[in-house]
């Protein structure tokens, strides 16, 4: 397994120099995988008294792909960057095959896609996209984008999406980026089954329901004629929830399952998971220091 950490930039900021020494305090702790999070767009809670714990404006989220490409000139040539995740559907498709491609070379092909479709129909209408076909139209660009790094020049015509014999340029280092799901409907599922390289899972912890699921995965990977082997799996650990021993305990569960990524995860505060109590860059690098050397040697 890699082990990776979410950045905090909600908590800690997104200033040049507080990005650096966070990114390098992970490295030095053995994290091997920097993710980030994405939201263009976030509301005035102050006209939504209703809106309840869902992100808003106040918080910070950096776009991916310029933070990315930042860290890339500041990081170990092994460290990995993954989205985690982006919202695709708000977003040309030919647009994001290009920002990613270029991302990709920057950083020697160590970067992931982690796509979703979102849950805030305001980004959508603030980015003039359709909020009620995302999942459809988010598969679509996927392989748009497979096929946009693959070959200099593409010519396709889908549903949403036409190309006439046109490409990308950088192409990225492999001629091809993997590309992770997140979201937990059946619909992921197959989509992570046919077109997809990994699934970034935060829904389920150990246990049948994760169990099951990943019996459906591996059914539909084979039923589209793919090696289940070849599927990756990244879960999230909550830093705020439990200590040394039961997050050591939960990750060689996850390990035991098959998991290519334990990815570390101190603000996300929903279903089973907990952010940590503090804010700070101090109180993070605690946490992942403890979580670190409780895990480490399982990477």
């Amino acid at each position: 397994m890699r082990l990776g950490v979410m950045l905090p930039l909600s908590d800690i900021g997104g200033d040049a120099a507080t990005i650096r020494e966070f990114a390098g305090a992970a490295e030095d702790m053995g994290y091997t995988n920097l993710g980030l999070p994405d939201h263009v767009l976030g509301v005035n809670a102050a006209s939504r008294p209703d809106w309840g714990e869902r992100n808003t404006s106040a918080d910070l989220f950096h776009d991916p792909f310029v933070c990315f490409a930042y860290l890339a000139a500041v990081c170990r040539p092994t460290t990995e960057f993954s989205t985690q995740v982006l919202i695709l559907a708000q977003r040309q498709a030919a647009l994001v095959a290009k920002q990613a491609a270029s991302l990709d070379v920057l950083c020697d092909g160590r970067f992931r896609l982690g796509v979703g479709v979102g849950w805030n129909p305001v980004e959508f209408t603030g980015l003039n996209e359709n909020f009620s076909n995302r999942g459809r139209r988010s598969a679509e660009q996927v392989v748009v984008m497979q096929k946009l790094w693959a070959e200099p020049h593409v010519t396709f015509e889908g549903k949403y999406h036409r190309i006439e014999d046109a490409g990308i340029n950088p192409l990225p280092v492999n001629r091809r980026i993997p590309v992770w799901f997140g979201g937990h409907v059946p619909q992921t599922l197959e989509r992570i089954a046919t077109i997809g390289d990994g699934w970034i899972m935060n829904a389920h912890g150990p246990g049948a329901g994760i169990e099951a699921e990943m019996d459906t995965l591996r059914r539909l990977t084979v039923a589209a004629g793919r090696d289940p082997a070849s599927v990756g799996l990244e879960v999230w650990i909550s830093g705020g929830a439990g200590d040394e021993a039961s997050w050591r305990e939960e990750a060689l569960y996850w390990k035991r399952l098959g998991a290519t990524h334990l990815t570390l995860t101190n603000t996300f505060n929903r279903r089973h998971h907990r952010r940590i109590a503090g804010r700070g860059l101090a109180d993070h690098l605690a946490v992942m220091r403890r979580f670190s050397t409780a895990v480490a040697d399982l990477a």
